[in-house]
């Protein structure tokens, strides 16, 4: 990756980014597992659903990606608004996470998540190519949970997903939306 002269690379993803009181409804309902942990609880403000992660990027090739996600847009649009529905909490042991997993499968994340992946390795980007799992994470350094609790259906809707920086402060990681893709188009929002 080439640098730029005072431009350091920038920690990337894209993301479903859920509103509010999304973040809070989850938060709400998988308190009690998050405190039984043992691990570092993820702040609401960061809860989201990764759908691609790019790691370092270099400044000057984010409109590459914001290009990449305007002209997926149009063919996913179809399948919008994006249902996710959590509903049980698993504990990923080589991660070292707690996370809400969805009830079943969404085709139409799935779809979406694989469209960001393909057309990004395509220009040269490094994706992470594991398969997409609808999850998202509520704890980090859960070295060892014995009893994974129920967790309340919780839905999560999205009519966009977004691009994502990340960087690390002093007090943990820090998200900030660099920019949104509506998954809806104006005339399907009138109907």
């Amino acid at each position: 990756m080439t640098r730029e002269p005072g431009a350091a690379p920038r920690r990337l993803f894209f993301a479903f980014w859920p509103d509010e009181a999304q973040r809070g409804a989850l938060e709400h309902n998988a308190a009690k597992a998050v405190r039984h942990s043992g691990g570092r609880p993820v702040p609401a403000a960061n809860l989201h659903v990764t759908l691609a992660f790019l790691g370092s990027v270099a400044v000057a090739r984010i409109p590459e990606l914001q290009r990449i996600a305007r002209e997926l847009t149009p063919a996913l649009a179809a399948h919008a608004p994006v249902s996710l529905t959590f509903a049980r909490l698993v504990h990923w042991k080589e991660a070292q996470i707690l996370c809400a997993l969805t009830a079943a499968e969404s085709p139409p994340a799935r779809a979406l998540a694989t469209a960001l992946q393909q057309g990004t390795a395509a220009l040269g980007f490094s994706p992470d190519r594991k398969p997409f799992q609808a999850h998202v994470t509520l704890a980090r350094k859960v070295v060892r949970l014995d009893a994974v609790p129920r967790l309340r259906p919780i839905e999560w809707r999205f009519d966009a997903f977004a691009l994502v920086d990340s960087r690390t402060e002093p007090s943990g990681p820090v998200y900030s939306v660099i920019e949104s893709y509506p998954l809806v188009s104006v005339d399907k929002e009138r109907n």
